[in-house]
C-alpha cells in the first residue's frame, strides 16, 4: 500500500509539472512573432527631500506611507534666527532710504545755489560790459557758478550711492527671506513617502535628508531585448505590461531604448543563453492611469512587458493582452 501511495504521489507530481510546462509553452505560443517581451518590475525614481540650509527640524508633516502631492509642505526648519536677521535687514533698508531722502534734499539745495550763482554771473557780465563792475568780480561769479555745478554733481553722485545702498539692503533682505522660505520643505512631485529620515528637534546640516519619496509622476518598467529585436522597437509605440498580481494588462508606451548594449543582468530571463549582450528598453505607464489607481500603485511588482516590433500603429495583441483596465479599454478601442 505504501509503494502504491508513493507511486500515486509521483504520478500527480509528473502530471502537475507536465501541465505547468504545457501552460508555459502555450502562453509563449500565444505571443505573435511581431511582438517582443521581457521580464522586469515596476519602478519609479526615488527622490530625497533635503534641507538647503542648516538648522533644527521644527516639524515633519509627513509619515511613511503618506501620499503627498506636488507642492505639499512636508517639513519645517526652525527660522527664528533668520527672522531676527530679516528685521535687522529691513531696518537697514529704512536707514538707507532715509539717506536717499537726505541726498535728494541736498541736491535741491545745491540746485538753488547753482541758479543763484548763474543769475549773479549774468548780472556781473552785464555790469562788466557797461563798465560798472570789475573783471575780478566777474571772475568771482564764474568761480562761484563752477563750484555750484561741482557741488550738484557731487550731490547727485551721493544720491546714486545712497540708492545703491538701498538696493544692497533690499537684496540682503531678499536673501534672508529666501532662506526663510527654504525652511519650509516642499514636495517637488507627487509621490509616496518611503522613508522618514529625521524627527523634530534634530539638527541637520545643509543637504540633510528629511524624507525619501517614490516619484509617482514617472512609473515604468525596464526590461532587456537582444539586438535583433531592440533595433525594431520604436520610441512612442504602444506597449503592454502583464503583472504577476493582476489579471488585466496595463497599457504603456515605449519611452526609451538604449543606444548601447550591455551584458545581460543575472535577474533577466533571456530567451536564449547565447544572447550575452542586450539592450535596455523602458516602457512608461500613462500618468492618467497611475492617478486613477494611485492607492494601488506599488513599485517592485514583477511582470512581463510586451512591445511591438516595427511601426505598426495598431499591433495585433494576443487575447490575454487585450483585457485592459475599464478606464482605458474604451479609450484604447476608440483610438
Amino acid at each position: 500500500m505504501q509503494w502504491k501511495r508513493l507511486g500515486l504521489i509521483a504520478a500527480v507530481i509528473v502530471l502537475a509539472v507536465g501541465a505547468g510546462l504545457a501552460l508555459f509553452r502555450s502562453g509563449k505560443s500565444d505571443v505573435p512573432e511581431g511582438i517582443a517581451y521581457g521580464n522586469g518590475r515596476i519602478e519609479a525614481v526615488q527622490v530625497d527631500i533635503t534641507t538647503k540650509i542648516a538648522g533644527r527640524v521644527q516639524d515633519v508633516l509627513a509619515k511613511e506611507g503618506d501620499l503627498i502631492e506636488k507642492g505639499d509642505k512636508v517639513a519645517i526648519i526652525d527660522s527664528a534666527q533668520l527672522r531676527a536677521q530679516l528685521l535687522r535687514a529691513k531696518a537697514e533698508i529704512a536707514s538707507a532710504e532715509s539717506q536717499v531722502a537726505v541726498a535728494k534734499a541736498s541736491i535741491a539745495q545745491v540746485k538753488a545755489q547753482l541758479i543763484l550763482a548763474e543769475q549773479e554771473l549774468d548780472r556781473a557780465n552785464q555790469l562788466l560790459e557797461k563798465g560798472h563792475a570789475t573783471r575780478e568780480t566777474y571772475d568771482t561769479r564764474v568761480s562761484q557758478r563752477n563750484i555750484a555745478k561741482a557741488n550738484l554733481a557731487a550731490a547727485e553722485a551721493t544720491m546714486i550711492s545712497r540708492e545703491r545702498s538701498v538696493d544692497a539692503a533690499k537684496a540682503a533682505a531678499e536673501e534672508i527671506q529666501t532662506q526663510i522660505d527654504d525652511c519650509t520643505l516642499i514636495s517637488p512631485t507627487i509621490g509616496r513617502v518611503l522613508y522618514r529620515l529625521t524627527e523634530p528637534g534634530e539638527v541637520l546640516g545643509s543637504g540633510g535628508k528629511v524624507l525619501t519619496i517614490v516619484d509617482l509622476s514617472d512609473v515604468y518598467m525596464e526590461f532587456f531585448l537582444p539586438s535583433a529585436q531592440a533595433h525594431r522597437v520604436s520610441i512612442g509605440s504602444e506597449a503592454r505590461i502583464k503583472l504577476d498580481i493582476l489579471d488585466v494588462a496595463v497599457p504603456a508606451k515605449v519611452s526609451f531604448v538604449s543606444p548601447r548594449s550591455q551584458f545581460t543582468p543575472k535577474q533577466v530571463e533571456t530567451p536564449s543563453e547565447r544572447e550575452k549582450l542586450m539592450f535596455r528598453v523602458k516602457v512608461r505607464v500613462p500618468q492618467e492611469l497611475v492617478m486613477t489607481y494611485i492607492d494601488q500603485v506599488k513599485t517592485g511588482v514583477r511582470g512581463v512587458a510586451y512591445v511591438p516590433l516595427g511601426v505598426d500603429p495598431e499591433p495585433q495583441w494576443p487575447a490575454f493582452l487585450q483585457n485592459l483596465p475599464p478606464e482605458t479599454a474604451e479609450t484604447t478601442s476608440t483610438n
